[in-house]
């Protein structure tokens, strides 16, 4: 009972839960954004019979991206159980380690802060894919409820297809409407909502991180003066056998 009752006083459990936030965000978008991109790279070779040169590298950098963070989630957690309780005691006693602590939070607020930026521009990226898609689903719902329109044409949309693109490649006509719709459309608007619903896990987890590290930089802070009073203490009173009110 003393071991666990003492590991529970070690374990930071408000960035614990953050950063199961963000390894949880981070598993979901990764899938998500892997997945969506392919379909969408799919969609556009057999559908509109172009090719994007830049997804696939773009679909890699995002999914390295995103597991990185999850590996500084985990920094985090470590730094989060230095500052914590008994361990925090042990490790911040000296001046230079507790220069060093206060230095590490922020550095990691600082770097928390810009990765929100990134990924609160990201989550606007996804919101304005998605609605891409659920505007294509209403096209495909069009479709099927007027049969006598044969073909989907995305003439309105010239502005996503390459420069001299024919006219012909903006309609897609009879099987490969069905396609389009049911094998791209439909899967692909569900990876775009929760790739955004992912990110927005992940802000939610790095606005936690922030007021943990806050929290932390202010518990080695004021280690330094828990420190001090405990060697006034200790002068004032070696045996421990004052009252409080005689020690102040």
């Amino acid at each position: 009972m003393g071991c666990c009752s003492d590991l529970q006083g070690r374990l930071p459990y408000a960035t614990l839960i953050a950063t199961v936030m963000c390894v949880s965000g981070v598993g979901i978008f990764c899938f998500t954004v892997f997945r969506g991109i392919t379909l969408t790279n799919l969609m556009l070779e057999n559908v509109f019979h172009f090719r994007l040169a830049w997804l696939e590298p773009t679909q890699l950098g995002l999914v390295i991206g995103a597991a990185s963070m999850a590996a500084l989630g985990l920094m985090m957690l470590f730094v989060g159980c230095l500052a914590t309780g008994a361990t925090r005691r042990r490790v911040y006693r000296g001046h230079t380690s507790r220069v060093g602590g206060r230095v590490t939070c922020a550095i990691f607020m600082v770097l928390t802060y810009l990765l929100q930026l990134a990924w609160l521009a990201l989550l606007i990226l996804l919101v304005l894919i998605a609605a891409t898609y659920s505007t294509f689903k209403a096209l495909c719902n069009d479709k099927f409820e007027h049969p006598e329109n044969e073909c989907i044409n995305f003439e309105m949309f010239h502005f996503f297809f390459p420069k001299n693109t024919p006219i012909d490649d903006m309609k897609v006509c009879n099987q490969e409407a069905t396609e389009f719709c049911k094998d791209y459309v439909k899967n692909g608007e569900l990876m775009a909502y929760l790739a955004a619903i992912s990110s927005l896990i992940v802000i939610l987890s790095l606005i936690h991180y922030l007021m943990c590290l806050s929290a932390n930089y202010a518990h080695i802070r004021d280690q330094e003066k828990f420190q001090d009073f405990q060697e006034m203490q200790f002068i004032t009173d070696p045996d421990g056998h004052m009252t409080s009110k005689e020690r102040f």
